[in-house]
């Protein structure tokens, strides 16, 4: 069995979906990497918001209380699996009493409702995105698609992941590695 000190480790990183991405649910997708391991990885689609589902909406529907004045962000598309599983990407100033998985960077990610509840108190991470589902690939699977010129990966920053309006984090991730999006090619080459 192959080390992961041996091989590529994406944890913590952003995947930025190449044009001609066979899948469309991930076209012009930045996927913030929350694991990657030699059993796979995990992930989470950090730009597109579902587009009719708030924070005060997710939190009712779990029977949550939300004080007046909190923030009401969007809620996120994490992915195709486990749709109805909830997680929360946010800076490392918060950890969860239950349990939050801390990521190199200054990231964490934590899929107890404890962290909602503070949430919905105005007492959760400062910065914080929640996304229900996840993008997953089995062992290899990820290795295999960047093979394929799928993805390129960057650093993933706070500024990109929180503070970029999530229409321009996309093209933000290829600028920050020096690539504008008009010179992208669909097609994949080999020397």
């Amino acid at each position: 069995m192959t080390q992961m000190s041996d091989t590529l480790d994406l944890t913590g990183k952003l995947l930025i979906a190449m044009p001609g991405m066979g899948d469309p649910r991930f076209v012009k997708s930045l996927v913030f990497v929350c694991a990657h391991s030699d059993d796979g990885a995990m992930g989470l689609v950090i730009n597109k918001p579902t587009g009719d589902i708030m924070l005060d909406h997710l939190l009712e529907q779990l029977e949550i209380e939300m004080t007046p004045d909190v923030s009401n962000p969007p809620v996120y598309f994490g992915g195709p699996v486990e749709t109805g599983r909830g997680f929360v990407l946010h800076g490392a100033d918060f950890t969860s009493a239950l349990n939050t998985l801390q990521i190199d960077g200054g990231f964490g990610l934590t899929a107890t409702l404890d962290v909602l509840e503070e949430m919905g108190r105005g007492t959760g991470p400062t910065q914080a995105l929640v996304a229900l589902g996840y993008a997953g690939w089995g062992p290899g699977q990820l290795e295999s698609e960047l093979a394929e010129n799928g993805w390129l990966t960057c650093d993933a920053s706070r500024r990109i992941v929180f503070e970029t309006a999530d229409a321009a984090k996309w093209e933000a991730a290829l600028n920050s590695i020096g690539v504008g999006a008009l010179t992208l090619s669909a097609d994949s080459g080999r020397a």
